[in-house]
């Protein structure tokens, strides 16, 4: 992964698969880059956090907002909103108005985001369901063991128990 994200400290930016992870400390980010270790002591005493996490906690958020503002959009297989949706499409949709990027399947969505254990999971976070390997159903987690998603034919947008244990989540 080539992409970069500038960080607060003095410009530095980090290499893409840290920004995935989600946080960069002062601390792990002084051992990376030879003399900023007084920057990054400044940092961490500060408190000031990474632009990525922030990022990541608001924009889950805002995206649980906006599929909940789809409740009752119909389903339709291949529908990317704004009035219809399938399940990756209204993932896609909601995550794009929060201002990330996501691809069209839940597949490809699944092999995008940051994965994270049952235990970390968030409200905004992604619910993902899959056979064996492959993804073929996701929401957006919305708390409480429960998530908004575009079910089915015939059904439409809705807030629904997770039916589960066998999920696997992701942060975008």
């Amino acid at each position: 992964m080539t992409a970069r994200v500038d960080l607060p400290v003095r410009g530095v930016a980090a290499p893409g698969l840290l920004a995935r992870a989600g946080v960069v400390s002062a601390l792990g980010l002084a051992l990376l880059v030879p003399g900023s270790a007084g920057d990054a002591s400044a940092a961490s005493a500060s408190g000031t956090t990474s632009a990525v996490t922030a990022a990541a906690s608001g924009s889950g958020k805002t995206a649980l907002r906006v599929a909940a503002s789809k409740k009752g959009a119909p389903y339709a297989w291949g529908a990317e909103g704004p009035h219809r949706f399938d399940c990756s499409g209204l993932t896609q949709y909601a995550f794009k108005r929060a201002g990330k990027r996501l691809p069209r399947t839940a597949d490809s969505q699944y092999r995008h985001v940051r994965h994270i254990k049952a235990s970390s999971r968030k409200r905004g976070d992604l619910v993902f369901f899959h056979s064996g390997r492959y993804v073929y159903h996701v929401g957006i987690y919305a708390g409480k063991g429960r998530m908004w998603h575009a079910p089915k034919p015939g059904a439409s947008v809705r807030k629904e128990r997770i039916w589960t244990k066998r999920v696997w989540y992701g942060r975008a």
